[in-house]
């Protein structure tokens, strides 16, 4: 019963595959009852859960040791060693056990490693980036995706045709398009765990990125509609059933969405009531959005997209909700759910990849694989970008094309997928793994280790890890207010148009809806950022050795309003205290009159957030 409920990992059990020799009853007849033990091995009973903390703790002691060594880190990416590690331990165990064991099963992947990975950057995408990039996402991710999965396909199952493949690699057309739609797949936990590591800048990063979490959809499509076609056989397949699969593409897509942001608004929903119950909101957090994942799973839709939508939708409204503990709680949960996952995931690959039965090897099925996957991926990307950048205001560039074609890297997913394959109705099975391997760990190990050299030869621009300035900000929200009214004012529908409408929409229905009413009326940014300020220097003041007021000295609301901004900011009461020193941004103590005060606030809060304007194309 413990081993069934804790399937955390999915490993192989020693001795799991051993009959029980049946046991006689104590106190049967001719049988002594037994005496007290004073010690019993019971290993057996806690076999599962153990070795699901076994791994945890050395995927933990593995990131310890690596990052011990900064150089090391600074040139290999933490994925690569991961892999490596995986590689040394599944020898061990092959060398101990006389058989692979401990492998990556699809089941453990997409049921338990896979959301927490995907709930963290769905959770803490940065929602505008996303947006004013989404159109450009879309293409590759759907188009892209569909471009490289026939393409690949297509051309070594000519690579078969012309001899370039052993005739013992039996497939035809639609196992090797079913072989190209997953492997053509560009890997979310892949992309992730390389780029945060290379740091370039945040388009270039959001449009890789996203198009990882969006060409799910498209995969998972492609992947069961070929499969349901080798098993029905070329010649069974009717032209209602292309249709059917093109009208999956939506409704795998739509659905998984529409899983996601339903479960978003009923997050939202709930934590809007959970002011006296603070200690259950990291949970619903958690809860919700894995049951978000598991339905869109069990109805056969996009699940990835599904947790994406739901933690994208949700955070506005949720952060409004719950409280700071709460919302410190489910940042560092999430992360490290999310950093073990993937830990756990690379070096399961590199045990993995020790079973010699896995290994069917085609020198010219591999070495064609990683050819064309370069090829399409490089070819499409270049004529895709060529379409966006006749709309695009900022267009991408040569080295942005080369960096993003260079980056579609492969990973878990398609090692999950292919693992799925029938042999039986697939005779292939054995060589697509084995290029499937290959590829993996080709696009993590190699490009991962190039990437950033590469990055730096081109002079690719870097992300700037700053957040913007109160500057920044007004200027951005003054021109989209801008453009929208252009928009409106030539009659032209366009994006800043919609976006406006939009954010009325929102603010009018939704967050009045999803939000408390203490949280949507103080939300006035500008006196926000003022509060967020006074915090940061009263923090600031007390880790410089300031003076400490006592719990009862010193009483935070959880937001200002306009009209008592002045009154009950954190720096007025440190001032109040005795304190000798003044955080409120130079304003000065013979300031009487409230309104004054007030007015001085804001004066001295501009000018300080004014002095250096800096350009900025949006």
């Amino acid at each position: 019963m413990l081993r069934a409920a804790l399937p955390l990992l999915w490993l192989p059990l020693a001795g799991a595959g051993a009959t029980e020799e049946p046991t006689q009853e104590p106190g049967s007849p001719g049988e002594p009852p037994p005496g007290l033990a004073l010690f019993r091995w019971q290993w057996h009973e806690v076999e599962a859960p153990y070795l699901v903390a076994l791994w945890i703790l050395v995927a933990s002691l593995a990131k310890i040791v690596f990052h011990l060594s900064r150089k090391v880190t600074s040139l290999v990416p933490e994925s690569c060693l991961l892999i490596l590690l995986g590689l040394v331990l599944g020898g061990i165990v092959l060398a101990v056990a006389k058989k692979a064991e401990y492998q990556l099963e699809p089941g453990t992947f997409f049921l338990f490693l896979l959301p927490p990975i995907v709930l963290d950057s769905g959770y803490f995408m940065p929602s505008r980036l996303f947006f004013d990039n989404l159109g450009a996402i879309l293409t590759y991710a759907v188009v892209g995706t569909l471009w490289n999965a026939f393409t690949t396909g297509a051309a070594l199952w000519g690579l078969q045709q012309a001899g370039l493949v052993a005739p013992r690699v039996q497939a035809g057309l639609l196992d090797f398009l079913l072989f190209g739609s997953l492997i053509s797949a560009v890997d979310p936990v892949a992309v992730l765990a390389v780029f945060e590591e290379v740091h370039v800048n945040e388009t270039l990063f959001i449009i890789v990125f996203g198009e990882s979490l969006l060409n799910d959809a498209v995969t998972v499509v492609l992947y069961k509609v070929c499969n349901s076609f080798v098993e029905m056989g070329s010649a069974n397949v009717q032209a209602t059933d292309y249709l059917k699969g093109v009208a999956s593409l939506f409704v795998v897509s739509l659905g998984g969405a529409a899983v996601g942001l339903v479960f978003a608004f009923l997050l939202a929903l709930t934590t809007r009531f959970t002011k006296r119950v603070r200690i259950i909101e990291p949970l619903l957090v958690f809860l919700l959005a894995y049951a978000a994942y598991l339905t869109a799973e069990m109805a056969s839709l996009s699940a990835i997209l599904a947790v994406t939508m739901c933690g994208l939708g949700c955070k506005k409204y949720v952060e409004a909700n719950i409280s700071h503990k709460s919302r410190t709680a489910v940042k560092y949960t999430m992360k490290t759910l999310a950093s073990c996952a993937e830990t756990i995931i690379f070096m399961l690959l590199g045990i993995s990849a020790v079973d010699s039965s896995k290994w069917a090897w085609d020198s010219g099925l591999v070495l064609g694989t990683l050819f064309f996957i370069l090829f399409f991926r490089a070819l499409g990307v270049v004529l895709q970008t060529w379409v966006l950048n006749q709309f695009r205001l900022v267009p991408l560039d040569k080295i942005d094309q080369v960096v993003m074609s260079y980056g579609g890297l492969r990973g878990a997913v398609a090692f999950a997928l292919v693992i799925l394959l029938d042999r039986t109705k697939i005779p292939a099975k054995d060589y697509f793994v084995a290029t499937t391997i290959v590829v993996v760990f080709f696009t993590v190990i190699v490009q991962g280790l190039t990437i950033k050299p590469l990055v730096k030869w081109l002079k690719v621009k870097r992300s700037e890890h700053h957040k913007p300035t109160l500057n920044q900000e007004l200027h951005e929200h003054t021109f989209d207010h801008i453009l929208a009214a252009v928009e409106d004012v030539v009659g032209h529908h366009g994006y800043h148009y919609w976006r406006d409408r939009w954010e009325q929409f929102d603010k009018k229905y939704l967050s009045q809806l999803l939000m408390r009413r203490s949280a949507y009326r103080i939300r006035d940014q500008i006196w926000d950022v003022y509060y967020r300020l006074n915090i940061r220097d009263a923090i600031s003041f007390v880790d410089q050795g300031g003076h400490v007021l006592s719990s009862t000295g010193l009483t935070l609301p959880s937001m200002p309003s306009r009209n008592s901004v002045a009154e009950t900011s954190v720096t007025n009461l440190l001032r109040e205290s005795g304190s000798g020193a003044c955080l409120d941004l130079q304003v000065i103590d013979t300031v009487r009159s409230g309104r004054d005060r007030e007015d001085a606030v804001m004066h001295h809060l501009l000018c300080g957030g004014l002095y250096k304007p800096r350009y900025r194309l949006l």
